[in-house]
Parts: structure tokens; C-alpha cells; sequence
């Protein structure tokens, strides 16, 4: 039987080996990080290096980070940990867990998954009597796109609005410098750069007062409370260490990936390459195949000893059509069967055929099947 191939990983990366070893040695840990003896000093120690390791693979200092329960937490606490209402404004592509955080006003998105900067500048334009609160994630979960993040926070100062960013498939893909980038709070996930699932942390400006949205213990400087996940955090923080050091690899994904739209818009020329008229990060790619639902598509690949998804993996396990491609103005018969593969560390090219030849053969008999 052949070995499957796995390449869903903008849902979760698999843990890096030296990440299951980091965190085996943290769980015989004993103490708490809270408490002041000898065991629980052990323990603030190795969550106190963790923070400074994700801290360096974002250009800021330990103290701006704050440790959660993952992304969607994070990203909960940037739009709603306010000591006074906001006007909140999110791009129509983000992950659930911006979109469905609160009610906000939403920012259009062109054709190639880029944010219309003329809508942003009409709403930031318009009167109101709160202060703004902008969020929009770096790159595209789904698609890959790359939003311009420079003319987005030039926007964002000139109309005195608070930036988030959710930097989620971004961190260890793009160089990441949050103290020099004019961010106010960003968001990270461990276990999409090969960490553990379960812990995350958001980035905060210190001249922001965040304040929790769980109560109790006060930990995290108050900005989050609750018993931190020692072994998860210093599990984040190996694979932070790890990909600082191999963000020069993009190139080679990059590769991979030009290799697999390549082959299959070759064979199969009806397929359409969601955001291919942007700049992508080089690891994920949006399929489109028209007629033949999302569900379908992962389905067969999956019995084809193939992982990969369609769409955001935080939806209890549905398969739905795609918000983010009809955002970008694509009609149901595209947004219904689109597919995300996505690829990583341990991703080779034996796997990108693989993928390719049971993709192009499934599709071929969906094909002949219909007409």
C-alpha cells in the first residue's frame, strides 16, 4: 500500500520532530509558572524563553506577547478587548474567527484577492464618532494572496485606526518585523509552522491596553488569565526558532508549487488557479473545478491516500462553499468547487506527483462521466 501524502498544511502542519521532543521534556515539568518556587520557576523559565523565540521570529521584543489558546483567541481578544467601543472594519476574506468575532463593516477585495484600498479609504473617510479598528490578515489562508500590508497601515495612520493583522500562514513565509512594520496587534498559531495545537499569541503594542477576555489569575500580565500551557508554549517557540531559520526555503515551495498548478492546468484546462493574478506565498494553491463540488474533490483524494481541504479547516468539520472565492466576486459554480492543497516541511515532489496523477486521473473520469 502506498504511503499517504499529506499536503492540507494551512489546516496544521505535522509537529517537527524537534518540536515533539521540546515538548515531551516540558510536560515533566511540575510546577506551575505562576508559582514562586524552585518547580514553578523551572516552568516560568522555559515559557519566559519560548516568548522571547516567538518574539524574534516577528521583530519584537518578549514582553509585546501575549500566549493563547491559539489564532481564533487571538483574534477574539484583538477586535473585542476593548475598554471602549471601536468601529471595526475587516476585509471580506477573513478566517472565521475575524469574521464571525463581532459585527463589523466589511472591506471589498478585487478579482485577485487584494483589498480595494479606494474602499478602505471611503469608509475610514466616513464620520463616526468611534475610533477605527482594521483588520486584515496578511496572507489568504485559502488562497495565498498576499495583501499590501505597507499601503494598508500608510491608510490606517492617516486616519489615526487601529491595525490588526492576523499573521497566521505568514509567520515563517514572510520576513515578519512587527516593531518596524507600524502594526498594533498581531496575531500567530503554533501548530500552523509545525508547533503544537493549542497555543498562539498575540502581539500587542505596548502603548495598547488590551484587557482580557477571560477572567481569573491575571497571568499573561493581566492580558489573558489562566495557568499557561508550558509544554504547548515551548513548543511554539522551538518551531518559531526553527522557522526563522528556514524562511529562506519559501523559494523551494515555491517551486513545488508552480510545479503542481503547471502540470494540472496543463492537463486539465478548465481548472481555474484562484488568486494566481497576485502575489501568493509559494505553499498553498486554490483549485477550482467547475461542476464537481468542493466535498467531491476531497473526498476522492482522500481515498486516494491524499489529505487536503477545502476552504478553512475551523468549520467542525463541514465542507462548504468557499466565502473567501465568492468575496472575490466568483459565481457559485467556482466557489462551490474549490479546493485548497497546501504544502510544508515535509512536503516533496514525489508528493506533488502523486497528487497531480490522481487529481488529473479523478477529474478525467468526472469529466467523461458528465459528458
Amino acid at each position: 500500500m502506498r504511503e499517504p501524502v499529506y499536503l492540507d498544511y494551512n489546516a496544521t502542519a505535522p509537529a517537527r520532530p524537534e518540536v515533539i521532543a521540546a515538548v515531551t521534556e516540558a510536560m515533566a515539568l511540575p510546577g506551575n509558572p505562576s508559582s514562586v518556587h524552585t518547580a514553578g520557576r523551572q516552568a516560568r523559565r522555559a515559557v519566559e524563553d519560548a516568548r522571547a523565540q516567538v518574539a524574534r521570529m516577528v521583530g519584537t521584543i518578549a514582553p509585546n506577547v501575549v500566549f493563547t489558546s491559539g489564532a481564533t483567541e487571538a483574534n477574539n481578544i484583538a477586535l473585542r478587548g476593548w475598554d471602549r467601543p471601536m468601529r471595526v472594519l475587516t476585509s471580506s476574506v477573513e478566517h472565521p474567527s475575524v469574521i464571525e468575532a463581532l459585527e463589523a463593516e466589511r472591506i471589498p477585495v478585487t478579482s485577485t484577492g487584494l483589498l480595494d484600498l479606494d474602499a478602505l479609504r471611503a469608509l475610514l473617510e466616513k464620520p463616526n464618532d468611534r475610533q477605527a479598528l482594521v483588520s486584515v490578515m496578511l496572507v489568504n489562508n485559502e488562497t495565498g494572496v498576499i495583501q499590501p500590508m505597507a499601503e494598508i497601515i500608510a491608510l490606517a495612520r492617516e486616519y489615526d485606526a487601529v491595525l490588526h493583522c492576523d499573521a497566521v500562514q505568514a509567520a515563517g513565509k514572510l520576513p515578519l518585523d512587527f516593531d518596524e512594520s507600524g502594526l498594533d496587534l498581531l496575531s500567530l498559531s503554533g501548530h500552523k509552522i509545525g508547533g503544537p495545537k493549542g497555543i498562539g499569541a498575540l502581539v500587542v503594542n505596548p502603548k495598547h491596553h488590551i484587557r482580557s477576555l477571560i477572567h481569573g489569575g491575571g497571568q499573561e500580565k493581566g492580558r489573558r488569565s489562566g495557568t499557561e500551557n508550558v509544554a504547548g508554549c515551548v513548543g511554539f517557540g522551538v518551531a518559531a526558532e526553527i522557522a526563522l531559520e528556514e524562511i529562506e526555503k519559501q523559494s523551494h515551495y515555491k517551486d513545488l508549487r508552480d510545479r503542481l498548478e503547471t502540470a494540472v492546468s496543463k492537463a486539465l484546462p478548465q481548472v481555474v488557479v484562484i488568486g494566481d493574478g497576485a502575489e501568493r506565498v509559494g505553499t498553498v494553491t486554490c483549485l477550482a473545478l467547475p461542476g464537481v463540488g468542493s466535498e467531491t474533490q476531497v473526498m476522492a483524494m482522500d481515498l486516494a491516500g491524499i489529505a487536503i481541504s477545502a476552504g478553512s479547516a475551523c468549520s467542525s468539520g463541514k465542507v462548504k462553499r468557499s466565502q473567501v472565492v465568492s468575496a472575490m466576486g466568483y459565481g457559485d459554480e467556482i466557489a462551490g468547487s474549490s479546493i485548497r492543497v497546501s504544502l510544508g516541511w515535509a512536503t516533496t515532489e514525489a508528493d506533488i506527483d502523486r497528487f497531480v496523477e490522481a487529481y488529473v486521473a479523478f477529474a478525467g473520469r468526472q469529466v467523461a462521466a458528465t459528458g
